[in-house]
């Protein structure tokens, strides 16, 4: 067999192993698991609460998981649920859990800011749109893949 990917993919895939792992290195030091860690930062981007749908779809983590895991916050009082228009629930931070946010969750927030603080407006514009555009490119592609 020969070799699959060319040497840019395989260095794309070796970057986003290593960021994913950077990423949960930053959850197991801050004492959270990976899918506690993605649920708090998630909700930290709309603020203090949002939708179970906005979790599973900012986040990738599957529905079934994402209908369980806030139980496990909830449990520990750092979340809890409300409903929303019609079936759906807010996820919300509990008092408890902003204080447990500020201590946890914003720690990467603020490395992140830091990075791309640091970075030129042109580097960033243009990151951004190479990202965008990786994005738009590969999910064309995804949908015209054979069934």
């Amino acid at each position: 067999m020969g070799d699959y990917m060319n040497p840019e993919v395989k260095r794309f895939n070796y970057l986003l192993s290593e960021i994913n792992a950077a990423y949960h290195m930053a959850a197991v030091k801050l004492g959270l698991s990976d899918t506690g860690m993605t649920i708090l930062y998630t909700i930290c981007n709309y603020g203090d609460k949002c939708l179970l749908n906005d979790i599973i779809h900012l986040s990738g983590i599957s529905k079934q998981t994402v209908n369980s895991a806030p139980r496990k916050l909830e449990g520990e009082g750092i979340v809890y649920l409300e409903k929303s228009r019609g079936r759906r629930k807010n996820v919300c931070l509990s008092e408890k859990g902003k204080a447990f946010v500020k201590n946890t969750v914003f720690h990467v927030i603020q490395i992140e800011n830091e990075i791309y603080d640091s970075w030129s407006e042109e580097e960033l514009r243009v990151y951004m749109e190479l990202e965008e555009r990786y994005l738009h490119t590969f999910t064309e592609k995804v949908e015209e893949l054979l069934p």
